[in-house]
């Protein structure tokens, strides 16, 4: 045992070693010039340390309040989908036209995300939320008017989007500027602004109708998001500056990029689970004889249980990993569906569901930019938000549609049967998909550290050393300190099906 000294004895021998070479490199360039240290300090820039609060704190609670009315807003859509199918408001609407009105308001959202994208870089961020602000109030106070079919598809499902697609563009990537190691709960406590916010709303809009009608729960949800809304975008401040943050609307060399196009179908797949159960569960609560009052208050314990959930998702991800506990939620989330919610035929036990199910069913929300800049770094995540945002038009368009054809109406107890295996199935291949960006971002991070160190042994060598560096040193899974000799592998050798895998199972933070 003697004859073997502890690691941190040889990094202080080796680290004795590297002063010495440091000043004899200095002894033998005694007379460096000053123009020669100053192009030194221009290449190396100093890399931005977020503040990890002080005015990021504020920035948290003004995205909060966004998404409480916007998402949160939008998740009330279930009540009224659920209002406008047992009292026919419009006549010959069908129910899949109703269903298209929700989705709709989420893909024009997310439709929107490339012009917003431009526009912030034109014009700044506080423009684009305010003319989301615009949008948003113009399409809630129109909504109080409509009487026709084709008015309330423009004004609750295109017009809200766009107002909805301004706000959350423009604030979504500026909590990850504030912050760095609290960057999960920042995000998870954002994120919870939809579900607070839904429930609220839920229970709002299904006692409003009942006792002033459907056109003042409109109005009602305008003029409260008007002051809110139009508050918190004056307050928000970006540090795209200091970050050098690109806002290109289409960034088209990600797409070239296997870990981000797994990462986009982590999302597809996400997207329509998560539509489905959203929009679904308040009439599913009815399918099986509970009233809407009943139907009403799941609807609020789903968007209570996100509202609960998501924060604690942010702090677990800030210990564990982001991408760890985005990938396991989202496989959790589609076994709640399969081995809970089939099951489901009593208020009790739907209310169980939506609590719990609404803990992780948001998962994506509170992850997806903490998650996309492990995958694409923090300066190309807006232009990664903005693809990603398009490639998500599409399944938000056609979750709930697909989840009303796949209704059984000719049976009586399982009409929603076929949709809640459907669910399940699509956060389980979610899931899949993390994961193996997990296997990725695991090889991915020794192939950094490994270059780090390649580059270490050249600088070196160019100062006129000749001791090697000490070999790297890494925390084993006993907690014990031990020394990685792998070779450097290259960015395609990190997709090498074997080495995937094993990195896939790997007991390692990411």
């Amino acid at each position: 045992m003697a004859d073997n000294p502890p690691i941190d004895i040889i990094h202080s021998r080796d680290h004795d070693r590297d002063l010495e070479i440091q000043v004899s490199s200095k002894e033998r360039r005694p007379h460096s010039t000053e123009n020669e240290t100053a192009t030194g300090l221009q290449q190396e820039k100093p890399e931005d340390v977020p503040p990890d609060g002080g005015y990021g704190w504020v920035c948290v609670a003004s995205v909060f309040w966004i998404n409480a009315h916007t998402w949160g807003i939008n998740s009330s859509y279930g009540v009224f989908l659920s209002h406008y199918l047992t009292n026919d408001v419009f006549p010959n609407t069908s129910p899949l036209m109703y269903a298209f009105t929700g989705g709709l308001s989420i893909s024009c959202a997310f439709l929107i995300a490339p012009l917003a994208t431009h526009l912030i870089h034109l014009f700044g961020t506080r423009v684009v939320l305010n003319l989301g602000v615009f949008f948003e109030t113009l399409s809630l106070i129109g909504s109080s008017f409509v009487t026709q079919r084709w008015q309330i598809f423009l004004s609750q499902g295109v017009c809200f989007g766009l107002g909805m697609g301004f706000l959350f563009v423009g604030s979504v990537s500026i909590t990850p500027q504030w912050f760095r190691r609290r960057r999960g709960l920042a995000m998870g406590i954002n994120a919870a602004g939809s579900g607070l916010g839904g429930m609220m709303y839920s229970l709002a809009v299904g006692a409003i109708i009942p006792r002033l009608g459907l056109s003042w729960a409109f109005r009602i949800l305008g003029i409260i998001a008007f002051v809110v809304n139009v508050i918190c975008a004056n307050l928000l401040r970006d540090r795209n500056k200091i970050v050098g943050s690109r806002y290109k609307a289409f960034p088209l060399p990600l797409l070239k990029r296997p870990e981000f196009l797994f990462f986009l179908g982590w999302g597809i797949f996400t997207l329509l689970g998560y539509v489905a159960i959203l929009f679904s569960l308040a009439n599913f609560a009815v399918s099986i004889g509970l009233s809407a009052h009943q139907s009403s208050i799941v609807g609020a314990l789903l968007n209570l249980g996100q509202g609960l959930g998501r924060p604690f998702v942010g702090m677990f991800c800030d210990k564990l990993g982001h991408i760890n506990i985005a990938a396991f939620l989202t496989f959790l989330c589609g076994l709640f569906c399969l081995l809970i919610w089939i099951f489901a035929h009593s208020m009790g036990l739907v209310s169980f569901f939506a609590v719990l199910v609404g803990a992780v069913a948001g998962t994506y929300w509170a992850t997806v930019a903490p998650v996309l800049a492990e995958v694409i770094g923090l300066k190309d995540l807006p232009g990664g938000l903005s693809i990603t945002w398009i490639v998500l038009v599409a399944p938000t368009t056609v979750a709930e549609p697909i989840a009303l054809l796949l209704r059984d109406n000719n049976s009586e107890n399982r009409v929603y049967l076929h949709v809640q295996i459907f669910t399940g199935l699509m956060y389980t291949a979610a899931a899949v998909c993390l994961w193996i960006v997990r296997g990725w971002k695991v090889g991915d991070n020794i192939r950094v550290k490994q270059e780090k160190a390649a580059a270490a042994v050249e600088t070196d060598q160019k100062d006129g050393g000749a001791v090697p560096p000490p070999p790297q040193a890494t925390e084993a899974g006993d907690g014990k300190r031990s020394v990685d000799r792998s070779p450097v592998h290259s960015k395609a050798a990190l997709w090498y099906p074997h080495t995937l895998l094993r990195r896939m199972v790997a007991a390692k933070k990411v």
